[in-house]
């Protein structure tokens, strides 16, 4: 029996064992693993998930007895104190000795703390483990009480941010304190820095570059940060996130050689100056380099394996560092050399101030390859930029197209993942290459997505090749001949096109009969909401009458928040309200003492509404010419507006009155997704009409009308549908157009990705709606008018109905409140009490 120990029980220790275990076998080998953390092994990457709820148990990379299914001893709460490479021997604190065949060094690293007088304070903190964050959430918690509000954070890299956003989870304001001249210097150019660091900026975050801290200023706990100059920066706690440092002390204690500024030695092999012990992860120094992304942990586990397995495989000369990751909300990436200059090399650089978003290429000046870049704000064309640098694809006739999209019918990045080479590492988390993907599928050792995601473990790391992977299941299962079907979920052999087709066809009006005639079992979270939707897109049937089916927003008509009350977003046309109705709102928002904002669609969220109160609010607001604003549902949201001609001098068209009969006719109607619109009464687009699902802007001669953009993660521009045409034609249009998603698209898509899936795009598009190709408009019309005829308001229907009323408490059994909730303030308002 071979005997592996592995010291240390991190991301790439876990890895270590399990892609040892899917390599070798059990009968050989013998595996134990000794952790200094009292827990399995977790997920760090997403270590700020467990400010906004998530359980330890929610992070663990494994299940409580994986280890043991496998055969491996792991031992929690114990430290390796020292190695005897001759007799090929550990000891613990415990004072066990273990003897190995082969030792794995998976210490990693700990937090880098600068040499600043005063870090022993009271109230400064590493971030780098959950019982760090167990003791800041303490900390934070216990100050809070004492009325502190500032929080600095010593460090404005990837992990100085993170810690950023866990501060700002838990109620404090955040001061970012950065020694270099930019944020994430390692990664952004001066204008992407700056980029973030305004979207950053917008959420009361402050940002302090060029500051070399002094000493930290208190008696037994921080009071302060001193800079130079005598500037001091009162905060009463901080979070050192400045770098890592490897965790290298037993290779140093038992003579393995060790880099002058720390990390073990070790060659392509992964092995370090003693050809039995190898180092792996960030106590790893390979090619001079210390790598702290998960992406190369994951390969040296992998190398590691194998080489003791007695195989073949070595590590890259060259590492990749490429990044894809979001920052306090913002999109980030990076890729290949993202700052070269040289007279060899053009940057062609993108900037939008107002959308936030900055994106930089690095090409040669010949225009045939991709160098590098760098993404802030949007990064949705990462993954087809980053391989066609990694694959070295040739570039299209103008480069710039690949960062402001194709302006000439041309397409601008690659066609499909298709195109790719089978080399080509589609998920650099875990190395698994477009070939590995395919062949799964082609030799029938894989038959799905899930099943590849399973024997690959593609898509388990960041997540970002996703939709990359779920292509290439697709379309290898197309060349092979095999059909295929986004089914909705196992209960179904059906997409949502074909169930919408169903249910309309033999009239079903219920859930059991669905299921009962053409599915299977009992239903379950994604199924049943999608089945209402549907009911809804052909019946006009309100949320009210399928409620048990409804998922928890539109089971109570309200969006539920973080705290377990609710907002109420009551239906504002067009933006435009009278200054009678605002002083009902205002009146609300008081009685029952709730936050109130605007929201970037033009109307007024109150935030904070218990469930029991909300029958008696909708009751003050219908009773005043308010309306539900369908914010819980995926349905028409708002149809943003500008004053138009009505009241601006640029004004060509009266673009509030258009956006109020838009509303007004599209309200309640349920889709696939939720829907945005926004009219602008000039080309100024102060409606930001371009950023919606549909969007109209007036020109000479009438309205343009463009469809299919989107803001959230991975905004989208509209496209020209139609232009020049009158608000008849327009109404017509869109009429079709929306019936047309509604009918065709699957569950949780929104319009722009819907046109991108369709076969024929927007040619084809327009062959349907303006052409009728089909001979379906007529039917389109009259569907649409139908749905806009029988238009019924859901919180109406709660109020006029004393048995809807009674699911609106919170305990089934009583009508006494939930005395759990708690407050606290800002800014002359409430907020929930961070968790």
């Amino acid at each position: 029996m071979i005997k592996v120990i592995v010291v240390g029980n991190g991301m790439v220790g876990y890895k270590f064992c399990e892609k040892f275990i899917a390599k070798s076998g059990q009968e050989e080998y013998q595996i134990t693993v000794f952790g200094e953390e009292p827990r399995r092994a977790y997920d760090r990457v997403h270590l700020s998930e467990y400010f906004a709820g998530k359980s330890a148990d929610d992070l663990s990379l494994s299940t409580s007895n994986w280890y043991e299914e496998n055969n491996i001893t792991l031992n929690t709460s114990e430290l390796i104190t020292d190695i005897n490479r001759e007799q090929k021997t550990i000891h613990t604190h415990l004072e066990k000795t273990h003897t190995y065949d082969y030792l794995v060094l998976a210490t990693g690293s700990s937090a880098f703390v600068p040499p600043i007088e005063g870090v022993d304070k009271e109230g400064v903190f590493v971030y780098r483990t959950i019982e760090d964050l167990d003791a800041i959430m303490a900390y934070a918690k216990k100050i809070k009480q004492n009325g502190a509000t500032e929080a600095a954070v010593l460090g404005g890299g990837l992990l100085g941010l993170e810690a950023a956003k866990a501060v700002y989870d838990l109620g404090l304001n955040p001061h970012v304190v950065e020694f270099a001249p930019r944020l994430m210097p390692r990664q952004l150019d001066k204008g992407a820095s700056d980029m973030l660091q305004s979207k950053i900026e917008e959420l009361n975050i402050s940002i302090h570059l060029n500051k070399s801290t002094q000493y930290i200023a208190g008696e037994d706990a921080i009071t302060g940060m001193m800079f130079e100059e005598n500037e001091l920066l009162k905060v009463d706690m901080l979070v050192i996130s400045a770098g890592i440092k490897p965790r290298d002390e037993l290779g140093r204690v038992s003579g393995l050689e060790v880099g002058v500024r720390g990390g073990i030695v070790v060659n392509n092999k992964m092995q370090s100056s003693d050809p039995y012990i190898y180092a792996i992860g960030e106590v790893a120094l390979y090619n001079h380099m210390i790598y702290g992304l998960v992406a190369p942990g994951y390969e040296m586990a992998d190398v590691a394996a194998e080489q003791i397995l007695q195989r073949d495989k070595t590590m890259r000369e060259t590492i990749d560092m490429s990044t894809q990751l979001k920052l306090i909300g913002v999109e980030v990436a990076s890729f290949g050399d993202p700052f070269i200059e040289n007279e060899d090399v053009t940057a062609i650089v993108y900037e939008n101030k107002l959308s936030g978003i900055y994106k930089r290429i690095n090409v040669t000046k010949d225009s045939k390859t991709l160098l590098g870049g760098i993404l802030v704000g949007d990064s949705s064309d990462y993954n087809a930029l980053f391989q066609i640098y990694s694959n070295a694809m040739p570039l299209p006739k103008n480069p710039e197209d690949l960062i402001l999209g194709s302006r000439g019918g041309e397409s601008s990045t690659m066609g499909s993942a298709m195109d790719l080479p089978d080399s080509a590492v589609i998920c650099s988390c875990e190395n698994v290459t477009k070939g590995a993907i395919c062949c799964s599928i082609i030799d029938e050792t894989s038959s799905n997505l899930s099943d590849v995601v399973k024997l690959t473990k593609a898509t388990t790391g960041c997540g970002g090749c996703k939709p990359m992977v779920a292509d290439l299941v697709k379309e290898t299962q197309k060349s092979l001949g095999k059909e295929v079907k986004d089914v909705v979920c196992e209960h179904f052999a059906y997409s949502r096109q074909e169930l919408y087709d169903i249910v309309k066809i033999n009239k079903f009006t219920n859930h059991n009969e669905v299921l009962g005639t053409v599915g299977k079992g009992d239903g379950c979270e994604i199924c049943k909401p999608v089945l209402s939707s549907i009911f809804s897109s052909i019946y006009n049937d309100t949320a009210n009458k399928h409620i048990p089916e409804q998922d928890s927003n539109d089971r109570f008509l309200a969006n539920i928040q973080r705290n377990g009350t609710y907002s109420v977003v009551p239906r504002v046309t067009g933006g435009e309200i009278s200054a009678d109705k605002l002083i009902i709102l205002g009146e609300v928002a008081k009685k029952y003492n709730l936050y109130t904002k605007i929201t970037g669609g033009q109307r007024i969220d109150l935030f904070g509404a218990e469930l029991n109160d909300l029958p008696a609010i909708w009751k003050i607001l219908i009773d005043n010419g308010f309306e539900s604003g369908h914010a819980y549902g995926k349905s028409l949201r708002t149809v943003k507006s500008c004053v138009g001609n009505t009241w601006c001098r640029y004004g060509m068209d009266d673009s509030t009155t258009f956006a109020i009969e838009l509303e007004n006719r599209y309200k309640g109607l349920r889709s696939p997704h939720k829907i945005k619109g926004g009219v602008s009464g000039c080309i100024r687009e102060c409606a930001e009409a371009r950023g919606k699902d549909f969007g109209i802007i007036a020109v000479d001669g009438g309205w343009n009308l463009y469809i299919c953009g989107n803001g959230g993660v991975n905004p989208k521009h509209a496209v020209l549908f139609a232009e020049q045409v009158d608000k008849e034609t327009c109404f017509k249009y869109l009429d079709r157009f929306l019936m047309y998603y509604i009918r065709t698209a699957g569950p949780l898509v929104r319009t722009s990705t819907w046109l991108e899936k369709l076969e024929g795009g927007l040619d084809y598009l327009k062959q349907v709606v303006i052409e009728d190709r089909l001979g379906i408009a007529g039917a389109l019309d009259k569907e649409m008018q139908g749905l806009v005829d029988t238009y019924a308001c859901e919180w109406t229907q709660v109020i006029e109905n004393p048995e809807l009323q009674k699911r609106f408490t919170h305990f089934t059994n009583s009508e006494e409140r939930d005395d759990t909730i708690e407050f606290v303030p800002i800014r002359d308002q409430k907020m929930p009490r961070p968790w």
